[in-house]
């Protein structure tokens, strides 16, 4: 089996490389990546020890495809992955389109021409804001917490948010540029014989994420904190509150593995995936392993709300559980552990990731 991978150089589709290389014996991949993210470039080397075919090459242009060798799969790891995309002033809403929509057509065309299956890493920010907003919460443990004693809208429950939660605009242009890709992609398959999973995924993090405050936040927040970079507690009051669960893309690669070697042509196509409520955690709390790992640093508190900033989501892996058998392994504290080993020996990691 052969596999391309598009964004192979990112934090994702690198380690995601290199945990089916370890779980596949035999397996082929190849890569396509344009290397504008700072810090890309530094897994480049790493991907070709590894014997990874790498293109360089964007896939927003359909010529880029052309050298690209024939495979069976195609896992679309490619995007710009901030929430903030198109309305903070570092990228326009017409690069966000074009590098997360326009994009797609580019990688479906080559799914068709080479009979590949496709696979597409879609996102937790293709549900409805307001609808999340609105979810019934209680604070509990310095920690926005799911109040299952009241009654809950259809898609959630005490095991998180599953597929069949509101995606109802708003979702941000992120989110909506990853929901008009699942149609797309979900009509294309169907159309032209190709089996197409889709993977809304939670927050991934681990050792060597390039993080960011408007993506990878648990990598971000312990590197940052490591250095004594100023930090803040952004709405919600200003506590730090706020929940996200997280899981590392080793994990996430099993299930990818899975869903491939399936030969299930109809039924569910699309799954949650994420760390689940044993995964999950708040800023505020992520604040006290991190002063109890490097030392004492106090956040600053900002109430102010920013645009698409929601208090809780984890993710519900129930659905992916019961079709494939797959749970995250690893646990959140190993992950930050992971990290925060990694911000000790890269002192200078935040710098290379361009912040």
């Amino acid at each position: 089996m052969k596999i391309l991978i598009t964004g192979i150089c990112g934090f994702a589709g690198s380690t995601l490389a290199e945990t089916l290389l370890e779980l596949c014996e035999g397996l082929g991949i190849c890569g396509i990546d344009n290397l504008m993210r700072p810090g890309s470039e530094s897994n480049r080397g790493r991907l070709k020890r590894l014997g990874v075919e790498l293109f360089h090459g964007d896939v927003r242009m359909a010529s880029d495809f052309e050298a690209l060798p024939k495979t069976d799969w195609v896992i679309d790891a490619a995007a710009n992955p901030s929430v903030l995309a198109g309305v903070s002033g570092a990228v326009g809403s017409r690069q966000v389109l074009e590098h997360n929509l326009a994009s797609l057509v580019n990688v479906l065309e080559y799914s068709k021409a080479a009979g590949a299956g496709f696979i597409l890493l879609s996102s937790s920010r293709v549900y409805s804001i307001p609808a999340l907003a609105s979810l019934p919460l209680r604070i509990a443990d310095r920690a926005f917490r799911l109040d299952d004693s009241r009654a809950l809208p259809k898609g959630v429950s005490a095991g998180g948010i599953n597929a069949e939660f509101s995606t109802q605009a708003p979702v941000s242009l992120y989110g909506a540029t990853k929901l008009a890709s699942e149609t797309v992609a979900l009509d294309f398959g169907p159309a032209f014989g190709l089996p197409v999973w889709i993977d809304r995924c939670g927050v991934l993090a681990g050792a060597g994420q390039f993080g960011t405050p408007d993506q990878g936040i648990f990598s971000y927040w312990i590197h940052a904190h490591r250095a004594r970079r100023p930090l803040r507690f952004i709405g919600f009051e200003g506590c730090g509150y706020q929940v996200r669960d997280a899981f590392h893309p080793r994990d996430l690669a099993a299930l990818l593995l899975a869903q491939m070697r399936t030969a299930r042509a109809g039924g569910r196509r699309i799954y949650t995936a994420g760390g689940g409520p044993a995964n999950a955690m708040s800023l505020a709390r992520l604040t006290a392993w991190c002063d109890a790992r490097f030392g004492a640093h106090a956040p600053g508190a900002d109430p102010r709300p920013r645009p698409y900033d929601i208090p809780w989501m984890v993710m519900d892996n129930h659905d992916a559980q019961s079709d494939f058998g797959w749970s995250p392994a690893l646990t959140l504290t190993r992950v930050l552990e992971e990290i925060a080993a990694h911000a000790e020996g890269h002192p200078e990691w935040l710098e290379l990731s361009g912040i």
